[in-house]
């Protein structure tokens, strides 16, 4: 929270995704996470665990399509096991994505796997620069098309007490009965360290619509949120209190980032 043999598996990765992106349709970013990836990354060999959940306090009750989970009232929990494959590589998953809707009923709603690369960096160096290719297959209650998946490119930058980081995810649908063109949303986070392990911080989620028709940000879903970052023993913990607007049907929405020690301490 990744050495030569692998960068050829790198480029191709990269090209399928971008050909996927060109050749298929589009997705929204997944709700099971709402989080700024930064430059954390597993070591070599090691084995991590972030718990995803969200729970919409407010907003309106729409369906865009017939069968689909209204998010008013609604717990997300998404855990997500990560592993270290080299110093600037790491697998992730999202075993499984999982729901209690507002009239308490548990559900098994799919699963996710993604690649993270942070490009290395010099000793001292305080910018960082990298890539994230999500794909997976959700539920229908979730999402109309069943096949999704997402190019992120990350960005930031640490100064002082600052920390500044941004993401690029272009979202795309793989397959599904409902095509349309990809859509891009561009992700901040601005933090401020009140101490060595406490941090206060805002995240903004910023839809700027599909891309034949990028700018229509009164037509897309935006949410803005006041964050704590802070660590309780080797517990990681991000939590915030959002607010939607734009097209979001989310008004107020409370999300949490749970880093869980499953490994032995380094």
């Amino acid at each position: 929270m990744p050495s030569c043999p692998m960068r050829a598996d790198r480029g191709a990765l990269l090209a399928a995704a971008c050909a996927a992106l060109f050749a298929a349709t589009p997705a929204l970013a997944g709700p099971e996470e709402i989080q700024i990836y930064m430059d954390e990354l597993d070591a070599p060999g090691e084995l991590g665990l972030d718990v995803h959940t969200n729970y919409v306090l407010s907003g309106d009750q729409i369906a865009d399509y017939p069968g689909e989970q209204q998010s008013v009232h609604r717990l997300r929990i998404t855990p997500e096991f990560s592993y270290g494959l080299t110093r600037d590589l790491e697998f992730g998953a999202y075993l499984p994505l999982a729901t209690l809707d507002n009239r308490g009923r548990f559900g098994i709603d799919g699963v996710k796997f993604r690649l993270k690369y942070i490009l290395p960096r010099a000793e001292r160096q305080k910018w960082f620069v990298g890539a994230n290719f999500e794909i997976g297959r959700v539920d229908h209650r979730l999402d109309i098309n069943p096949y999704n998946a997402e190019l992120k490119g990350i960005a930031g930058v640490r100064f002082g007490k600052w920390t500044a980081a941004a993401n690029a995810n272009i979202d795309f649908t793989v397959s599904g009965p409902a095509p349309g063109p990809a859509s891009l949303e561009i992700a901040t986070k601005l933090n401020y360290a009140l101490s060595p392990k406490f941090a206060l911080g805002v995240e903004n989620y910023t839809g700027v619509g599909e891309f034949r028709a990028l700018g229509r940000f009164g037509d897309s879903e935006q949410a803005s949120y006041v964050t704590i970052d802070t660590n309780v023993g080797r517990w990681d913990l991000n939590l915030g209190l959002g607010r939607g607007y734009g097209a979001n049907p989310d008004k107020w929405i409370i999300k949490a980032v749970i880093g869980v020690p499953i490994g032995p301490k380094r």
